[in-house]
């Protein structure tokens, strides 16, 4: 137990030794057909894949690698100039079928088990609300999760993550090029643009994901970089 938070041992051999402090929680969802087939794939050897929590539908959390350790989720991916995310955060895959098996909302009980988890992990490393992240956020041009029916909004609220920002929004007029550069300075991988784009809009603009830079985007994205992005009330 920790503060109150129940966890069912299911440890995966799959980890190795951290080479940075943690500094990143990462959230995933599994993206398979159920929890079971997703729990055996994160003990699976021959996978080759891990997280440091996974959070069941009912709010179930199973915790397979001590977080010493760094666990194999992120793969090839980069955020604020980390670019190896394993070692620098703590990996929670969180069960939905995902895009390709039926993707849907996040249930209550699996928000309420979700969000305690990520406050407590938060604050015992001191990690920062622009740390909390989605896979998307880190590997823009390989994947989508949580996506964008995950409820980031009640992280925000909490302070548990960085909120859509709702106030005082102005439009800097940046040329596209400067937007991705503001992108890049905000924390992405912008080799790919329009990726680098989709993933922000994912999780920032989640009811339109078109790949285009336009005033909105340009919007929010500014008061972002801003040292206190209000928002999310």
């Amino acid at each position: 137990m920790h503060n109150g938070l129940a966890f069912l041992d299911a440890p995966s051999p799959n980890f190795d030794e951290r080479a940075l402090p943690v500094t990143m929680i990462v959230l995933h969802y599994t993206g398979m057909e159920s929890g079971e087939a997703a729990l055996a794939r994160l003990r699976d050897p021959e996978a080759k894949v891990s997280a440091h929590y996974m959070v069941e539908e009912d709010g179930t959390i199973h915790r397979l690698v001590p977080e010493d350790k760094r666990a194999w989720h992120a793969g090839r991916s980069h955020w604020r100039g980390i670019k190896d995310v394993n070692s620098a955060s703590v990996g929670i895959e969180i069960v939905n079928p995902g895009h390709e098996h039926g993707y849907r909302p996040f249930p209550a009980e699996q928000m309420g088990a979700l969000i305690p988890l990520v406050a407590e992990i938060k604050e015992r490393y001191g990690i920062t609300r622009g740390n909390v992240v989605g896979h998307s956020d880190v590997a823009p041009a390989r994947k989508q999760d949580p996506g964008e029916l995950f409820n980031w909004h009640a992280l925000a609220r909490l302070r548990l993550a960085l909120p859509r920002p709702t106030r005082n929004l102005m439009d800097p007029g940046w040329p596209d090029a400067g937007f991705i550069m503001a992108l890049e300075r905000f924390g992405y991988d912008v080799t790919d643009e329009t990726a680098a784009v989709t993933a922000f809009q994912r999780r920032f603009r989640p009811e339109m994901i078109d790949g285009e830079i336009d005033m909105e985007c340009r919007c929010l994205l500014l008061a972002l970089l801003l040292p206190k992005p209000q928002g999310d009330d």
